[in-house]
């Protein structure tokens, strides 16, 4: 799986950890390239509209933007571990940050839909590499006795980027353009590649050329997007009304079943299925999955709700939803002293019932909310969020076999990337056909004797004018009761998570 880069042995010669300034300049290299890889999976979030717009797209089409990114780099992770071993970790690794940089640049060159997602799709791929390979170098760079120092690093980015992401792409989508989302990628990347090439050379690894899962990856690329494309597009062509929509639904249960008897049986499985065998695993991974999926469709929905309701631009909305970030980052060192002294399923538990908590606290939402009703929240959940990734890391890699840490470690990033792409096509889903509902439904219940368009037109607004600020109205009240479901189901959905966790024994490591 992702992590087996441990398949590629290091050179027995210069590979002795870094010291100094060199380490710390190594290190900030590689936290910026997996900073980097996960911002990119949010950046986009607060400017779906701007976008969507700038492309004569729909907002729903929008999201593809940001689905097409995950589902390509959950792909490739599992390739990861082939690709070092075949070409070298160091070598890939540059190479990868070198092609994020330029399809960045193609992204924001973008002229249509069809070739942004094209892009998002090749830079998904070569984010996706960078996410193991750069946890994988930290941990060579450092001192076997700083190797906590480097997993925190790691797993900071990774708890940060998603966060900070709105926030930088609002301010660039308002000050500059959208582009300029995807045009900051290739400064930083041309930078992380000097120093790359300077400081990580001598940790290059011996070619070992392994078997390569051709069929199993095969079969995985064949479900995946099937499922996807059928969430996707599932809306527009009205479900299972339509026989594209079956026919996609059918190839991906048929694709997941092959996968998964192909994958038990085969030597070399491009993902080990067989790791699954430990309940602290599983338990970790089904929390994971609903718990970062829900986050994620989180971090969508809010941006685009303060956008097309709210009245927020682009900015507001990314800084209003940064503010998770702020309590997240006071609070990650404190839980990682305790992800080492506590029983971790009660860490986890604790911090997605908060999670789910405060999420609750949204489904009373009103158009009239001011600023920090709508940012207070969003503040206090982010005490939640470190306990949740930092401790559920944790809590998977440890309920496993030493050997088997490296896929273990794959695994949970292609489940968190699968469920945060999957979360956010179920999401739009449910949101827009929500609003169309609830819209239905009030337009049967208010004003039936006419009394209000009456009114209007007593006092001078013409009859479509009339139309036009009851349907407004309609419209921005049927998407906030939409908004306060949406949040009803994603708090249901933490709160199983929590539960999850439970199926994992007590840690022993």
């Amino acid at each position: 799986m992702a992590g087996a880069i441990a398949l590629a042995a290091p050179r027995d010669d210069d590979n002795a950890p870094l010291e100094g300034g060199m380490l710390w300049v190594a290190a900030i290299v590689l936290a910026c390239a997996n900073f980097m890889s996960i911002l990119d999976l949010t950046i986009a979030n607060v400017s779906l509209p701007n976008i969507a717009g700038g492309l004569a797209a729909t907002s729903s089409q929008g999201t593809w933007i940001v689905t097409s990114y995950a589902v390509a780099e959950a792909i490739v992770v599992p390739l990861t571990g082939w690709l070092a071993a075949r070409f070298g970790t160091v070598r890939v690794f540059i190479t990868a940050m070198g092609m994020f940089g330029l399809l960045s640049a193609l992204c924001g060159m973008a002229q249509t839909l069809a070739m942004i997602v094209a892009a998002r799709i090749l830079q998904g791929m070569a984010g996706g590499l960078l996410m193991p390979l750069s946890q994988t170098l930290l941990l060579r760079i450092f001192p076997k006795e700083k190797a906590g120092v480097a997993i925190t690093i790691w797993s900071m980015t990774t708890l940060i980027a998603p966060i900070l992401g709105p926030l930088l792409g609002g301010w660039l989508c308002d000050t500059l353009s959208w582009p300029w989302i995807f045009y900051i990628n290739l400064p930083l990347s041309m930078v992380c590649l000097v120093f790359s090439g300077r400081f990580l050379n001598r940790y290059e690894t011996r070619l070992m050329p392994t078997p390569i899962d051709v069929v199993g990856l095969g079969l995985l690329i064949l479900w995946v997007g099937a499922l996807q494309l059928m969430l996707d597009l599932g809306k527009e062509l009205d479900w299972f009304s339509s026989p594209e929509i079956i026919a996609l639904a059918l190839t991906a249960g048929l694709g997941f079943l092959a996968f998964m008897l192909w994958e038990l049986t085969e030597e070399h499985p491009v993902v080990d299925l067989r790791i699954f065998r430990h309940r602290g695993f599983t338990a970790a991974v089904i929390t994971m999955s609903l718990g970062y999926g829900s986050i994620f469709a989180l971090n969508v929905l809010t941006p685009l709700w303060l956008q097309t309701n709210m009245d927020y631009t682009a900015s507001n909305s990314g800084q209003a939803t940064a503010w998770t970030a702020v309590a997240s980052i006071c609070i990650a060192p404190l839980v990682a002293r305790f992800s080492v002294k506590f029983d971790r399923r009660y860490l986890i538990s604790g911090g997605v019932v908060w999670i789910g908590l405060v999420t609750l606290l949204r489904v009373n939402g009103t158009t009239d909310m001011a600023y920090w009703d709508i940012a207070w929240p969003l503040l206090i959940m982010g005490l939640g969020n470190p306990f949740f990734f930092i401790c559920l890391m944790g809590l998977a890699l440890t309920s496993v076999e030493p050997a088997e840490t490296a896929s273990a470690a794959g695994l949970t990033n292609f489940f968190r990337t699968i469920f945060g792409a999957f979360g956010v096509s179920l999401m739009t889903t449910v949101w827009e056909n929500r609003s169309i509902m609830v819209h239905a439904e009030l337009a049967g219940a208010i004003d039936p004797a006419h009394e209000g368009m009456q009114a209007l037109q007593g006092i001078g607004v013409t009859g479509d004018a009339a139309n036009a600020v009851v349907d407004r109205l309609l419209s921005t009240q049927s998407v906030m009761i939409a908004t306060n479901d949406m949040m009803l189901y994603v708090a249901m959905t933490f709160l199983a998570a929590a539960v999850a966790i439970w199926l994992a024994p007590k840690p022993k490591r």
